[in-house]
């Protein structure tokens, strides 16, 4: 049986074939056995259960098995989890905050000048200071020292250990912040002052701040190993391999976000894009009753209850010919006419017969062209 299918014939045979994957047992219904058949022709098969024949609603006209979920859009369970997983909120890392202690704020320390060239007078000052500084942090008279570490700062400016030293008795008077603008300034002068990554690694310990503590202190142990800077590696280490460790997990959770996102915004545009494309049509997509060419879905299921409609229809089915036995027939008439595009029933049963070798109107027989009426007779 040969026919055109018009767009929005296209559209509603989708939206049948849209029925049967949301809920493929309603194909198990005696009066669609021939649907059924078609499947398993071409290797396909239909899911076993008896097709529950509850009351139409959502999307699916059968109703059925489809439960609850016929009556919700395909995809609004998976936009559900999606707009809850991408709200949920970020979980905060579990970190051992002891011996973290509040950050100073005293105004920044002398840092001395240095566009001033110290002589060799003053280098000997210095250096004489310097001593009198580690006496003085010898005896925990850390003030004083760090007062003696800045005249000799002052005196020779550019010395990276003056400073890292200074930092250290800032440490010891919990002032990790004044430390750590000594020792930035001592890596400034000399990038490998193993002394300037303790101290400021330490001092970012006593901030809470363990990752960037652990790189220093590690830098600290490579450039001049000592059993206290490694000690307070150790110290740090399990605090910042969490942080690493939520870092990297917050960004894959990123990454399935943005991912996610995309999705979503994808299949929202899919739907628009169907709903545009069935306005467009002249048609919504779903099965109605109406003029010729509209299939009512219900009107032709009650009429394949008919053991007969149902026994015929095989027939066809087996031998697109056999269609013309029916042509007699109100029945198959009838069904025919629902399905047909425009109700061109003399159509459908013509091309069939013809398919199937059945002679078809005589047509008028042409003059030949190698006959010439010259009129003499």
């Amino acid at each position: 049986m040969a026919f055109t299918l018009e767009t929005g014939d296209l559209k509603k045979l989708k939206y049948f074939i849209d029925c049967a994957l949301e809920n493929p047992t309603f194909l198990n219904m005696p009066q669609l056995q021939f649907v059924k058949d078609f499947v398993e022709k071409f290797g396909g098969t239909v899911p076993p259960g008896q097709f529950n024949g509850g009351s139409a609603g959502g999307k699916c006209p059968f109703g059925g098995d489809a439960g609850a979920k016929a009556n919700e859009p395909a995809n609004a369970s998976v936009d559900s989890e999606d707009e809850k997983s991408l709200s949920d909120p970020e979980s905060d890392v579990e970190l051992d905050m002891e011996g973290v202690i509040e950050a100073d704020s005293d105004p920044a320390q002398p840092m001395g000048n240095y566009s001033k060239k110290a002589t060799e007078e003053e280098v000997e000052q210095a250096s004489e200071l310097r001593a009198q500084a580690a006496s003085a942090y010898g005896q925990q008279k850390f003030d004083e020292a760090i007062a003696l570490y800045t005249k000799a700062i002052e005196l020779s400016p550019g010395n990276a250990l003056f400073h890292a030293k200074r930092g250290q008795a800032f440490l010891k008077l919990k002032k990790p912040n004044a430390c750590i603008r000594d020792c930035d300034m001592a890596l400034e002068l000399n990038s490998d002052l193993a002394a300037g990554y303790k101290f400021r690694g330490r001092a970012r310990r006593l901030l809470g701040d363990f990752e960037l503590a652990a790189h220093d202190l590690r830098q600290a142990c490579k450039l001049d190993f000592d059993e206290e800077t490694d000690g307070w590696l150790k110290e740090v280490t399990p605090n910042a391999k969490k942080i690493e460790q939520h870092r990297v997990k917050q960004e894959r959770r990123q990454a399935e976000r943005k991912i996610k996102e995309r999705q979503r915004d994808q299949r929202r545009a899919r739907k628009e894009q169907e709903k545009h494309n069935a306005s467009s049509g002249g048609s919504s997509g779903e099965f109605s009753p109406g003029a010729p060419g509209n299939v009512n879905i219900s009107d032709i299921l009650g009429v394949m209850k008919d053991p007969e409609v149902s026994a015929a229809i095989q027939d066809i089915l087996s031998n697109p010919g056999n269609i013309t036995k029916y042509a007699s027939n109100p029945k198959i008439y009838n069904l025919i006419k629902k399905i047909v595009p425009g109700g061109d029933v003399g159509a459908a049963f013509g091309q069939a017969g013809e398919k199937a070798g059945e002679p078809s109107e005589p047509k008028p027989k042409k003059d030949s062209a190698d006959f010439v009426d010259d009129g003499l007779d």
